[in-house]
């Protein structure tokens, strides 16, 4: 008995912990709701926190604790954690920001906007999309938020983003490299070079980017690629057959600075060569290794520039695009824009409309050209047609001159059986 009124006071005592303080007497409503809800959500009952909230969105639109009633709505989704979590927090973070852009609490959104997907990353032969929509949140970050206190941790962050991209794109590669597709494997390693060149397996990027090259028969190109090998790695093991290359080339050979040096010599201190252990615990483990990440500067990488599009006026690679209205003339260029159509895609004589001049021809005898027909005599042969006259009809001018189309000939007419009646017979 002892023992079950023990547990009753301490599940009361439990369940007195988790209610808010007490309230004051001059509280306003939508503070208490906040609290409430707070307490709720601290406690891991999201689904009611985020509903006392949302009731605190609705009846108090005016309310002082807008702002952070959004927030709390966006940070439940994030701690609760998984798919579902995670892709909530991410739009919930965003409409944050659109709704209170100048906020103290907008760069802590957008930071966890990209660490949402952070958290969805997979390994670099994974799906890349997560990645992807994590680098451009952080990127996002630099650009709006470059004074902000959590600048440190999105660098970080991005770097690492950057070093699964990196790895992703670099195995790639090197698949196509082994396999003589050249030209596949140029595009991948010259993403590496452009894009991450803090990559850790830069060094092998550019030199293989530099022995694509000569595959392609471009050594004058290939040898940029040794010489910035380098002077950007000066501890790589691949500079020795970087110099090599670039003798054979008979191209000067470079010497790297002393801050790249001083540079190249912290990151092998900061990352030395992990043990067979914890390669080994790399392989299980579902998160993507980052451990090789360099501590150097954050690469936003270039914007690409717009394709210009076929027959637009300005420089090309400057996306530069001038739109100008034409009229039928400069599209045609060999014909005027107010001649008619060709001749050969009117209908014949025999398809005319009904109530036309025509005459009814004998048994036989082709019908005769509407045009002409008034005109014609007996001495008029079926092989002379007035070519003036049915220019006249159309309401054209004559385009045996007007154009540049070749006249196309007249199509033979055949006699028939009782053509010889024509000649008798008006």
């Amino acid at each position: 008995m002892m023992g079950l009124t023990g547990c009753g006071l301490m599940n009361r005592h439990k369940a007195a912990s988790n209610l808010p303080g007490p309230v004051a007497a001059g509280d306003q409503p939508d503070k208490i709701l906040f609290e409430r809800a707070t307490n709720e959500i601290n406690h891991g009952r999201f689904d009611v926190g985020r509903l006392t909230l949302q009731a605190l969105l609705n009846t108090y639109p005016d309310s002082e604790f807008l702002a952070k009633a959004k927030l709390a709505i966006a940070d439940s989704y994030y701690n609760e954690g998984g798919v579902s979590g995670l892709t909530q927090a991410e739009a919930e973070y965003k409409d944050f920001i659109t709704f209170f852009p100048t906020a103290p609490e907008a760069p802590e959104a957008q930071f966890r906007a990209g660490m949402a997907h952070f958290r969805l990353m997979g390994k670099p032969d994974r799906d890349r999309t997560e990645a992807r929509l994590a680098e451009a949140e952080f990127k996002e970050f630099l650009i709006k938020f470059p004074d902000s206190k959590v600048m440190p941790r999105v660098k970080g962050r991005l770097r690492e983003v950057q070093e699964i991209l990196g790895e992703s794109d670099y195995r790639i590669a090197e698949y196509y490299y082994l396999k003589q597709s050249n030209r596949a494997a140029r595009s991948r390693f010259q993403e590496i070079a452009d894009s991450y060149p803090n990559f850790s397996k830069a060094d092998n990027a550019l030199w293989y980017l530099g022995q694509t090259l000569e595959r392609l028969k471009i050594p004058k190109d290939a040898a940029g690629y040794y010489s910035e090998l380098i002077t950007d790695h000066p501890l790589s093991p691949l500079v020795p057959d970087a110099k090599e290359r670039l003798a054979a080339l008979h191209e000067p050979i470079p010497h790297p600075t002393r801050a790249m040096l001083a540079r190249a010599r912290a990151d092998k201190t900061v990352h030395p060569n992990r043990s067979i252990m914890g390669k080994v615990g790399g392989v299980f483990s579902s998160a993507p290794d980052v451990s090789a990440t360099r501590h150097g500067p954050v690469h936003l990488g270039e914007k690409p520039a717009p394709t210009v599009m076929a027959g637009a006026q300005g420089t090309p690679g400057t996306g530069a695009i001038a739109v100008e209205r034409v009229g039928e003339s400069a599209l045609n260029p060999g014909k005027p824009a107010s001649t008619e159509k060709p001749e050969s895609t009117e209908k014949p004589a025999s398809t005319d409309k009904p109530g036309a001049a025509t005459e009814k021809p004998a048994a036989g005898d082709p019908a005769p050209n509407p045009a002409t027909s008034a005109q014609k005599s007996s001495t008029t042969t079926p092989d002379s047609p007035d070519k003036d006259k049915t220019a006249e009809v159309k309401g054209g001018a004559d385009k045996s001159k007007s154009e540049n189309i070749p006249d196309l000939p007249a199509p033979t007419k055949k006699k028939g059986h009782f053509h010889f009646l024509k000649k008798i017979i008006p």
